[in-house]
């Protein structure tokens, strides 16, 4: 039995949960689920550590986040393989995972250092001759990190490494599907020496986890998961300050001027379809400028057509299962609706099991799931438009807006996407799948509010605290 941790000890209860492969459904392995009585322990000992934990020196901080770092990248291959076994990633995109959260943590041992604070002089009026304002970040307080299953390592690194940055404890719930990397993150984490109750990770179903969200020692809730959980978050404790990543449909937009149709076609056939589309980024919905259409087209299906699907414990594979049978049943249906309203396989479109054959649709109306709403599978809708600026147009007809990415040399067509488009980010030749875990990322509409990256994120667990200075010469 895998323990869970309670403000950084091993514990477990009498409610087991067990973690099945995605794939092939072979037990993973087994922890237990949280009691009632256990997560109001793990809530009282983060508000009894918030104190202690604020007091951290950056130095402590710093030390704790690169230990943990080091740590990860030591059993960089254990945790691999156990991402590639609670979630179905392939273990190529599960080792580069593992890379991404060595350097979060990294990061934000970099950051813990810098988090300073601003000087603000503040006789630009006269009235305020010989003040200066320091302008330093509090911890609001103790952090609710809810996770979600599709980067089990990662997306909960981007909560815990921030919240350790700033100095505030963290209860961290992950996945209930996908649990297990989560603590053998929290296993690193208890061999450090931190203040009692910095952090808690808590196994607990998605239907126990409103009293968590209520609870007033809690004032951070960072939640990444889908756009009705997340609104019903936000409408719950308006109170508190939540941060929400929603996700999207991401769109591409191939230009008019782009030149290399072959590395455009790969890289959208590769960031459509890893993690088995199943990324809040993943390329969804791809705009070509008319005059590329008939040439872009076969060389797409080629680099979709190319990739290996199955097991994804095999080296070789490049998408493997979604992660559960309710997501494979539908994306289906979602599929059959784009055709049953006019659109078109041109490649893909069938399921055998959890596993869904990578697919491009073309000749979709806009109202259709497979375009309105995120599907969260490996599937890429092609559509022609007659200008970039039908395409700017496009790509920002969404209720959504995570990132977007647009194929374009051209200089002043990026500053032009940059300004029009509402969308957290804008990626310049290449696809809206690229993320640097340092920069701030989130979205606008229903992708949700706030942002990660590790600064942005400590940002987003402080307040501002201003001291002025008086009678000074400045």
């Amino acid at each position: 039995m895998i323990p869970f941790y309670i403000a950084g000890r091993p514990a477990t209860s009498t409610e087991t949960l067990t973690v099945r492969h995605p794939y092939d459904t072979q037990v993973v392995g087994e922890t237990s689920l949280a009691t009632e009585e256990q997560v109001a322990e793990a809530v009282a000992a983060a508000a009894t550590a918030a104190a202690p934990a604020a007091a951290l020196s950056a130095a402590d901080r710093a030390a704790a986040l690169d230990e943990i770092s080091t740590r990860i990248k030591r059993r960089s291959e254990e945790f691999a393989q156990l991402i590639t076994a609670e979630n179905g990633k392939p273990l190529k995109w599960a080792r580069a995972e593992v890379a991404r959260a060595v350097n979060t943590f990294r990061w934000a041992a970099e950051e813990a250092k810098r988090f300073s604070g601003d000087l603000q002089r503040l006789d630009t009026d006269p009235s305020a001759a010989g003040r200066i304002a320091l302008i330093r970040r509090a911890p609001r307080g103790p952090v609710l990190g809810i996770a979600p299953f599709n980067f089990p390592l990662n997306l909960v690194a981007h909560k815990v490494a921030p919240a350790l940055a700033v100095g505030a404890p963290i209860i961290v719930k992950p996945a209930p599907a996908t649990p297990l990397t989560a603590l053998l993150l929290g296993e690193i984490m208890s061999r450090l020496d931190l203040p009692a109750g910095m952090f808690s990770v808590l196994p607990i179903p998605n239907d126990r986890a409103a009293a968590l969200v209520a609870d007033p020692r809690l004032p951070v809730v960072s939640f990444t998961g889908s756009g009705p959980v997340g609104a019903r978050i936000r409408a719950a404790v308006p109170e508190k300050h939540v941060t929400l990543e929603l996700g999207g449909n991401a769109a591409a937009l191939i230009c008019q001027d782009w030149p290399d149709l072959d590395q455009a076609a790969q890289r959208i056939a590769t960031f459509g379809n890893y993690q088995a589309g199943q990324s809040c980024v993943a390329v969804q919905r791809v705009f070509v400028h008319r005059d590329h259409m008939a040439a872009f087209t076969p060389k797409l299906i080629a680099a979709v057509e190319a990739l290996k699907t199955g097991d994804p414990r095999d080296e070789t594979t490049d998408v493997g299962p979604v992660i559960d049978e309710k997501a494979a049943a539908r994306i289906e249906e979602w599929i059959t609706e784009a055709t049953a309203k006019g659109g078109r396989i041109l490649t893909g479109g069938t399921r055998d099991g959890r596993t869904i054959a990578p697919t491009v649709l073309t000749d979709v109306p806009a109202d259709a799931k497979v375009c309105a709403d995120e599907v969260f599978g490996p599937v890429l809708v092609l559509t022609e438009v007659d200008s970039d600026d039908a395409g700017l147009k496009a790509v920002d007809d969404s209720a959504f807006g995570l990132q977007a990415g647009i194929f374009t040399k051209r200089l002043d067509l990026a500053f032009e996407a940059h300004h029009r488009l509402h969308v957290g980010g804008v990626i310049i030749g290449d696809v809206p799948s690229f993320r640097a875990d340092q920069m701030p990322y989130g979205g606008v509409k229903g992708s949700g509010a706030g942002r990660e990256g590790i600064a942005s994120a400590m940002d987003d667990y402080t307040d501002p605290k201003v001291m002025v200075l008086t009678g000074l010469q400045l």
